[in-house]
């Protein structure tokens, strides 16, 4: 049932991430699932960019240094898991969202239409047994230096996804109750 799937899915970091690969045909089922979230006029404004091998590396390299170069007083601790955290994964979704050259809806639609296309693909990877994360630093705003973007695109953030070996515990929330008004 989609109402038992929506309740289980999970944040699962890459530090609860195992070793083992992810195959190219799961990630493309993975997107391909992103590709079927509802969008305005049908601008289709997800864009996604995946890294896996030693382009992980490389994108822990990259926010490691870009975020010693502009932090004041930098982590260490932080500036270590900004390079461990990539290899951890299985892949890296980097997550994109196109502008509409025409600017015929407003920017917020197309970036909760990629949003939408996100939880598609966590909902398909928590199916999957996939663990997943959405990560979005505030390093992302500098990612035009490192990934190839089209004028208008900008980064939202990773999507890690990578398989654990841990039992996800089952989460609560509040009743729906406390958070709506019914007005006849």
């Amino acid at each position: 049932m989609i109402f038992d799937l929506i309740k289980k899915r999970r944040s699962v970091f890459p530090v609860q991430y195992n070793d083992k690969p992810i195959a190219k045909r799961d990630i493309e089922k993975i997107l391909e699932a992103a590709n079927w979230a509802p969008n305005h006029r049908k601008t289709e404004p997800w864009r996604f960019k995946v890294m896996t091998g030693d382009k992980k590396a490389k994108l822990g390299e990259f926010l490691s240094n870009t975020y010693i170069d502009v932090t004041v007083k930098p982590k260490q601790m932080k500036s270590k898991k900004l390079i461990e955290n990539p290899k951890k994964a299985g892949a890296i979704i980097a997550i994109c969202m196109q502008r509409d050259f025409s600017e015929s809806i407003p920017e917020w639609e197309e970036i909760a239409a990629t949003a939408m296309a996100v939880q598609n693909m966590w909902l398909y990877c928590t199916e999957m047994g996939i663990g997943s994360y959405w990560s979005s630093p505030g390093l992302i705003k500098y990612m035009d230096d490192f990934l190839p973007m089209e004028e208008g695109e900008k980064c939202l953030g990773f999507f890690y996804i990578g398989y654990t070996d841990i039992e996800i515990p089952e989460q609560t929330r509040g009743p729906i109750a406390d958070k709506v008004i019914w007005m006849d």
